[in-house]
Formats: C-alpha cells, sequence, structure tokens
C-alpha cells in the first residue's frame, strides 16, 4: 500500500515561489513516477508535471515550464515541485500522484494508482 502526503502549500504573492513536497509511504513507491496534477475551482484537473522513477526523466505542461521544476530525493520517496514566477492563474488545490505507467506522454487521471489529499495554493495579484 502506498500512502502520498503533500506540504508546502499557501498564499503568495504574484512573481513568488513555493516548493512543495509529496512525502511516499510504502517501499514500492521507488519503482513509481509521481506527478503532479491540479485543480482550480470551477476547473478539470489538469497535469502539471511528472518525474519518472529513475529521477531521470520528467515532463512538464507547456503552462509550467520554465517555471516549475520537479524533482524527487535519492530514496525516491519524496517528490518536489519547486514553483517560481507564481501566477494567479496557478491557483488550485496541487494533488501528488504515483503511476507505474510510461511518462513520455503525460499520464491521464485514470494511470495514477495512488493520490494524496491535495494541498491548496493560492496566488493573489
Amino acid at each position: 500500500q502506498v500512502q502520498l502526503v503533500e506540504s508546502g502549500g499557501g498564499l503568495v504573492q504574484a512573481g513568488g515561489s513555493l516548493r512543495l513536497s509529496c512525502a511516499a509511504s510504502g517501499r514500492i513507491i521507488s519503482s513509481y513516477a509521481m506527478g503532479w496534477v491540479r485543480q482550480a475551482p470551477g476547473k478539470e484537473r489538469e497535469f502539471v508535471a511528472v518525474i519518472g522513477w529513475s529521477g531521470s526523466r520528467t515532463n512538464y505542461a507547456d503552462s509550467v515550464k520554465g517555471r516549475f521544476t520537479i524533482s524527487r530525493d535519492s530514496p525516491k520517496t519524496t517528490a518536489y515541485l519547486q514553483m517560481n514566477s507564481l501566477k494567479p492563474e496557478d491557483t488550485a488545490v496541487y494533488y501528488c500522484a504515483a503511476t507505474r505507467g510510461s511518462i513520455f506522454f503525460p499520464p491521464r487521471e485514470v494511470e495514477y494508482g495512488y493520490w494524496g489529499q491535495g494541498t491548496q495554493v493560492t496566488v493573489s495579484s
């Protein structure tokens, strides 16, 4: 069984930065890709970024490329999302998720086997 717990959300002004963390329990997580999906009020969930099990491959949504960086630690049990140059349109609940599928293309929601509870990110203008 895998559990994902996000932290690091909060309120920040436009142009500011936040770093989200996703701590995973369960030794099998090291073989999973870990990603971030967000959901803004009144909108569907959208892919943000994903990192492969080894940490060497990543994939980003066009809307965050150059501003967000996804990484994971050496034991591969914690994933991070460094968010810089934040915009009001980045306001959303950010969910951490894990998948054993390919990340060559952004994983679909159904491909994620595990989800965290979400953390709120609010960017004020």
